[in-house]
């Protein structure tokens, strides 16, 4: 199983070939700037051809928020024209594209879970070029799978987990919105599904799993949950802790407007796969346990400082 993979420093990216490491007869191959370029399509199919692949993974995308709002010519280039590139170099190859979406394509006024077949009401640009990718990709390669997840963090690069724990060594009191909901999802638990279902997307006669899909951390929680749950985990491993003051999102305004519940079902995923994600909660722990035994630590009077970590 070979799997190529766009975007070399992303979260996923990253996750999938660290978490392969572990599965024989699994190959990763990340293939990012110069050689792939998003918003050079001519360089995509170039890029991706020598490697052979059996499943290309569209993870690469423009996923600065608020900074889409100001260049959304840039927004749609990559996550929609260059989603569109990705997955048709994969469809000239004969392989199966897997498209990772985001949650943002809802404008969260819904109570409870979004579900696949709801309505796409995107209020960011970021969000419509991600919808604007979705219908690319499908209309590019018929043999996809597009995976819409939200609150992504890991160990690896720049994320809400790893932004709290640096605060708290700098702070003894954090403000977080309170009134913002989602699932948060570890990039590792969404590399670990991804290289699960791989032999299934690759299987010949298998083309009733292609199609559009949830997949995030199992349970809700607030940005303030979110924080709470990771400090705390944090101090019982002895790293910073400081404490979450709950705030409303407008005591924070942004370029991009966020949805109030961004939550995501993934019942349909699970039926489709068998495969169920971790609690958030679970996760939340193993991910700031590790970045806790990976960082020097100093306390002082109550504050901890941190050092950077990988």
């Amino acid at each position: 199983m070979r799997i190529v993979v766009t975007g070399c420093k992303g979260q996923l990216a990253r996750s999938l070939l660290e978490q392969a490491r572990g599965l024989p007869g699994t190959e990763v191959i990340l293939i990012g700037r110069p050689q792939l370029d998003l918003t050079e399509p001519p360089t995509i199919l170039a890029a991706i051809e020598p490697h052979r692949p059996d499943l290309v993974v569209s993870a690469a995308a423009f996923t600065a928020v608020d900074q889409a709002e100001g260049e959304p010519e840039t927004a749609f280039a990559v996550n929609a024209f260059g989603a569109e590139a990705v997955a048709g170099a994969a469809a000239s190859l004969g392989a199966p594209v897997l498209h990772v979406s985001t949650d943002y394509v809802f404008d969260g006024s819904k109570h409870g879970s979004y579900a696949e077949d709801d309505m796409p009401a995107p209020f960011s640009v970021y969000g419509a070029s991600k919808l604007a990718g979705e219908l690319a990709v499908a209309e590019a390669n018929p043999r996809h799978v597009i995976l819409r997840t939200g609150w992504v963090y890991s160990p690896f690069g720049k994320n809400f987990i790893k932004t709290i724990l640096r605060l708290a060594g700098e702070r003894e009191e954090i403000a977080v919105v309170a009134d913002q909901w989602g699932n948060p999802t570890s990039a590792l638990d969404l590399a670990d599904a991804i290289l699960g279902i791989s032999a299934q997307l690759t299987r010949s006669g298998r083309d009733f799993v292609f199609g559009l899909y949830h997949l995030a951390g199992a349970g809700t929680a607030s940005r303030a949950d979110l924080a709470r749950h990771a400090l705390s985990a944090s101090r019982a491993e002895g790293g910073p802790w400081a404490h979450v003051r709950d705030v409303a999102t407008s005591a924070f305004p942004t370029p991009a407007r966020r949805p109030t519940n961004s939550s995501l079902s993934s019942a349909k995923f699970t039926a489709a796969f068998r495969w169920s994600m971790p609690p958030w909660q679970y996760s939340v722990e193993c991910t700031v346990r590790r970045l806790v035994q990976s960082t020097s630590v100093k306390r002082s009077n109550h504050r901890v400082q941190c050092g950077g970590f990988g």
